[in-house]
């Protein structure tokens, strides 16, 4: 079975409550559902958030959405991970993550079919993160349970669980990875929800483009950003993969770094 786990947490230190920010009275994370369930190669799809009373407003929401929702450690996102595939019996994990709500279905297909056309452990398309070709906010990884189980078996790491990944990509002599890349560089665009000027640039996207096609793709967005710079603008300059440096810092005050 393939499972898509769809991360999630209200404590987030530069969006705090960013996944159930609304557009059109309608919040986020309902409208990544909507996309990623629109994707042909899964199965089923969960939501994985942690047993921190902060998170309540998300099990809110996935009973209302009648979303299956697991609830586990808020920092061990690892741990997380390996308990709520293993609740559902999936063989095959599909990572996403909720601040990334403008996730393209098509894109989540493509990955998922790399990974079934060979025997890898672990196909991204967002990780490593050097040279990436894909937006930041398209991001979807794919690893088999077996993969994961070692995962979580062996690494102390709190950089690698928090991250849930890190173990596969750091390690290419353990497991059999491959990166699927785009033949055209758009890793310029920024298409997830960090910070408040993330937040600007979806909604724009989502009022402009959902009413002409709610499933509208990551060509549609290019598109749409190209011809609106000054949206595109809006969050240029912010630097990707900020939200790695606490869990750094947490291997180096561990002895890891």
């Amino acid at each position: 079975m393939i499972c898509a786990i769809i991360q999630a947490r209200m404590s987030s230190t530069r969006l705090p409550g960013k996944i159930l920010l609304e557009v059109a009275n309608r919040p986020l994370l309902s409208f990544m559902i909507e996309r990623v369930l629109a994707a042909k190669s899964l199965d089923k799809v969960i939501l994985a958030t942690s047993h921190n009373a902060s998170d309540d407003p998300i099990t809110a929401f996935c009973k209302k959405e009648k979303i299956f929702c697991f609830r586990g450690s808020l920092d061990d996102v690892l741990d997380r991970y390996y308990h709520a595939a293993s609740s559902v019996g999936a063989d095959v994990i599909v990572r996403l993550t909720a601040d990334c709500p403008l996730i393209d279905p098509a894109i989540i297909d493509a990955v998922v079919e790399v990974f079934k056309n060979d025997e890898f452990d672990y196909v991204a398309n967002t990780a490593p993160p050097e040279s990436i070709t894909f937006p930041e906010g398209m991001d979807v990884e794919v690893f088999s349970f077996g993969a994961l189980e070692r995962a979580w078996k062996e690494t102390r790491k709190p950089s690698d669980r928090e991250h849930v990944t890190f173990y596969f990509w750091k390690n290419p002599d353990l497991f059999h990875s491959y990166r699927y890349d785009l033949k055209d560089n758009l890793s310029k665009y920024r298409l997830t929800v960090d910070y408040p000027e993330d937040f600007e640039v979806v909604k724009e996207i989502f009022t402009r483009l959902y009413p002409i096609n709610r499933l509208f793709s990551l060509q549609d967005i290019v598109k749409f950003l190209k011809t609106n710079p000054e949206v595109f603008n809006k969050n240029a300059n912010v630097l990707p993969f900020q939200g790695w440096k606490p869990s750094f810092e947490k291997d180096r005050q561990k002895g890891y770094l």
